[in-house]
């Protein structure tokens, strides 16, 4: 008998590995009946970044609100239902808890099979919701916590060949929102700026002539803040958008280089590019041309802007891969923060 023995394919998904709380109903693996996202970035602004705490306390108040609306949505009812699948990993540990406590209650309650699955398989597989991916791949993952190039030989194989030594370029890209005193979280706004600003102050662009697929990002942090810090020291007035321009041109120059150049190494027939900054502008502009020039006969994919950040739909196309190879896990399911590729 195969895990989905009804007579339609259907899984509830889970999220809650940061500060979004995201319940999604999905078919096939590949159609989004509802997918709920509860953000907190309202009450994280005035930090400046995420709190654990606080997010944690979030998710309890959201989470009962989003499995409900995520049903209503979709016009399903538990008992229609294959599985639950949840986050597990990597992500903040109280939130994780606070999702994965939910779904064995609700896997439980209605005798189901419960999916667990890693958040960045799960970015990956957003794109499934764009066209069907073929392997072999390359998937670029580019988020707030991760940057990394992974390969795909086949559905639910991750071979990464690439990662940050430091910073992620997410993390990058919000300190220095928070140096230009940008609000929190500042990706979308200093993307804006860059396109009207030029690349004047020509940053590091680290290890991009290196011979691996690695990236680091502290060196880049560090010469633009200490490039603003120099210019108040002088009173000297330095031009915003072309700091934003400057910045995001090192580090689109970086993740492009390394990635078509493993893209030729390896043999791909698709590009997937994937997590928050994906969503940005300046970042799909370039590679939608460089993979246009250098990589004849390979398809450059990226997931719509609503399922570039966290979101339970992503995690429900992963599930149906984790389901079909029969992994299923019992109720001593847990956190697991620091998940990576090679744990699974």
């Amino acid at each position: 008998m195969t895990f989905f023995n009804k007579e339609r394919k259907l899984i509830l998904a889970v999220e809650s590995s940061c500060d979004e709380t995201s319940v999604a109903v999905i078919e096939d693996g590949s159609k989004i009946l509802s997918n709920i996202v509860a953000s907190q970035v309202k009450s994280h602004q005035r930090f400046g970044g995420v709190v654990p705490e606080v997010a944690s306390r979030h998710h309890v108040e959201e989470m009962t609100v989003c499995i409900e609306e995520a049903l209503v949505e979709a016009q399903i009812e538990p008992e229609e239902l294959s599985g639950v699948a949840v986050t597990y990993g990597p992500g903040l540990v109280g939130a994780l808890l606070i999702g994965i406590s939910a779904a064995k209650a609700f896997a439980w309650a209605h005798d189901l099979p419960l999916i667990p699955v890693n958040h960045m398989a799960g970015h990956i597989y957003a794109a499934h919701f764009v066209e069907p991916l073929q392997f072999p791949l390359m998937a670029l993952l580019v988020s707030g916590g991760h940057t990394e190039l992974v390969y795909m030989k086949e559905t639910g194989s991750f071979e990464i060949i690439g990662e940050t030594r430091d910073d992620a370029a997410g993390e990058a890209y919000d300190k220095v929102g928070r140096v230009l005193g940008l609000t929190y979280p500042s990706g979308k706004e200093i993307d804006a700026l860059a396109h009207l600003g030029q690349d004047t102050y020509h940053f590091p662009r680290a290890m991009i002539k290196e011979d691996n697929y690695d990236f680091s990002f502290s060196g880049l942090k560090s010469s633009f803040i200490n490039t603003v810090h120099n210019a108040q020291q002088r009173d000297e007035e330095l031009s915003v958008k072309d700091l934003a321009a400057s910045f995001q041109a090192s580090v689109i120059d970086v993740l492009v280089d390394k990635t078509i150049r493993a893209c030729k190494e390896y043999p791909v027939k698709q590009l997937v590019m994937a997590g928050g900054v994906a969503a940005n502008k300046g970042l799909r502009d370039r590679f939608s041309e460089e993979v246009a020039k250098e990589l004849p006969g390979v398809t450059f994919i990226v997931p719509p802007l609503k399922l570039c950040g966290d979101n339970a739909a992503m995690i429900g196309a992963a599930a149906f891969v984790e389901a079909e190879k029969g992994h299923i896990a019992d109720y001593h399911l847990n956190a697991d923060p620091s998940l990576t590729f090679m744990s699974i």
